[in-house]
């Protein structure tokens, strides 16, 4: 018998480690880097070394450290490879989601509290992850120029005369949908998993599949910032019409690839399903 600790049991972060490898590994996933194809400046290899890079992150938000400060730690180290910004909304939906489950409260309620247990010095952390790589946002609303969180730690002093906490300011983004799961208990991405968890074969195969379920239901963030709404609502039709044939997919693969459409928030919810999933007990 040996005498290993915890030998047989992952630790919410290395689950959280294990999930984007497990994200980037499935295929298809039109438009995203996967084992089968890289994107001209963003390759698979890339998602690999930002996936172990972002450890240290994750495991201060299993060991409690506040959430700001575990999540600019995991996006600092998930840079630290040369193709820029992997995983930096995975991240966003993994931390809080490593911090409930660390917790023994992997639920909407659990990961609800820790959101709402945020404060200014998780959101001032927040703006200065925009400091380590290049994230595509929307303009802000008029109005909410001082607070653009490309304006990284300039953005500082504002969000604490305002006094926004992490919450607060993506309880302001509701077109963004991993701002959405914040507001909603991460409804989306436990849904997701319940069918990651109901269905069968390969987690990979799981993967991909989840993946077109969630970009057919509705439209991609990131294509949306990209490209625009109409294509956004042609991508979420085009996925809707592969989402039972993975075959299919693959050619719906190569042709967003073709076209520049990266539906990158989607493989955000992917990989954060993919998490909860296995800390309810998926086997790998």
């Amino acid at each position: 018998m040996s005498d290993l600790p915890n030998e047989g049991m992952r630790t919410p972060a290395e689950n959280a480690e294990l999930a984007l490898l497990l994200e980037v590994a499935g295929t298809p996933k039109p438009g995203n880097v996967d084992r089968h194809r890289d994107l001209p400046d963003l390759r698979f290899e890339h998602f690999l070394a930002g996936a172990v890079g972002a450890r240290e992150g994750l495991e201060r938000a299993a060991d409690g450290a506040p959430v700001g400060e575990a999540f600019e730690a995991a996006v600092a180290g998930m840079a630290d490879q040369s193709g820029g910004n992997t995983q930096f909304g995975c991240l966003l939906l993994l931390v809080p989601l490593v911090a409930a489950a660390a917790a023994d409260d992997l639920s909407p309620a659990g990961v609800t509290r820790v959101v709402e247990s945020t404060t200014v010095d998780d959101a001032a952390a927040f703006y200065r992850a925009f400091e380590h790589v290049d994230v595509a946002v929307d303009d802000p609303p008029e109005d909410a120029d001082a607070i653009d969180v490309r304006r990284g730690a300039e953005a500082v002093p504002a969000l604490r005369a305002r006094g926004l906490t992490l919450a607060d300011v993506l309880a302001t983004n509701e077109d963004d949908r991993n701002a959405r799961e914040w507001s909603s208990g991460f409804r989306t991405t436990f849904d997701a998993a319940e069918r990651i968890r109901d269905d069968e074969g390969p987690i990979l195969d799981r993967a991909a599949r989840v993946f077109l379920d969630l970009l057919a239901a509705e439209p991609d963030t990131l294509v949306t910032v990209q490209h625009g709404e109409e294509t956004a609502r042609e991508v979420r039709r085009r996925a809707a019409a592969v989402r039972d044939d993975l075959d299919a997919a693959e050619d719906l693969a190569e042709e967003f690839v073709a076209e520049g459409v990266n539906p990158g928030t989607t493989a955000d919810l992917t990989s954060a399903a993919l998490f909860v999933a296995l800390e309810r007990g998926v086997e790998v």
